[in-house]
C-alpha cells in the first residue's frame, strides 16, 4: 500500500502550528529538556491543546497528546479532525506509538495529522489500529 501524503494548505494548519508552538513553551520538561506541544481541531470547531508534563518518576510522565485528549473531554468531548505536534524548537514531530493509539481512539482513521512530509490520515499513521471495533464495542 502506497502512502498518500497531501500538501499542507495554509488553514487550519497555520492556526494549529501557532497554538502547538505556544503551548510547547508551557511544557514542564526539566528532565528530558524536550518540551512538546500539541494542538487539534474538534469536529465542533473548538481548538484543544496539550503539553508534556514530566515527573521525577519517569513512568508517570504525561505526553502532550494526553493533555490534549483530556482537554477534549473536559471541554465537552467530540472527535478530533486535525492534529499537529511540535518540539521546543518549533519542528513538527510524530506522536509516539502510545499517543497514536490515543489519537486514533479520539479522532478515528480519518483524523488528519501534520507530519514532516505533509498531511496524512491517521489510517496511514497507524494502519490496522486496535480500537473499540476490535473489542466489538463500536
Amino acid at each position: 500500500m502506497s502512502r498518500q501524503v497531501n500538501q499542507v494548505p495554509p488553514e487550519p494548519w497555520a492556526r494549529l502550528l501557532e497554538a502547538a508552538r505556544e503551548v510547547a513553551r508551557r511544557a514542564y520538561a526539566p528532565y528530558s529538556r524536550f518540551p512538546v506541544g500539541a494542538a487539534a481541531l474538534v469536529d465542533d470547531g473548538r481548538l484543544v491543546v496539550g503539553c508534556n508534563v514530566e515527573n521525577a518518576a519517569y513512568g508517570v510522565t504525561l505526553c502532550a497528546e494526553c493533555g490534549l485528549v483530556s482537554a477534549l473531554h473536559a471541554g465537552g468531548g467530540g472527535r478530533l479532525t486535525h492534529f499537529v505536534c511540535v518540539d521546543g524548537s518549533d519542528r513538527v514531530i510524530m506522536p509516539c506509538g502510545r499517543c497514536r493509539q490515543l489519537l486514533v481512539e479520539h479522532g478515528g482513521p480519518e483524523l488528519l495529522v501534520m507530519t514532516r512530509s505533509g498531511v496524512t490520515p491517521m489510517s496511514q499513521v497507524l494502519p490496522d489500529a486496535f480500537g473499540p471495533d476490535s473489542l466489538g464495542l463500536d
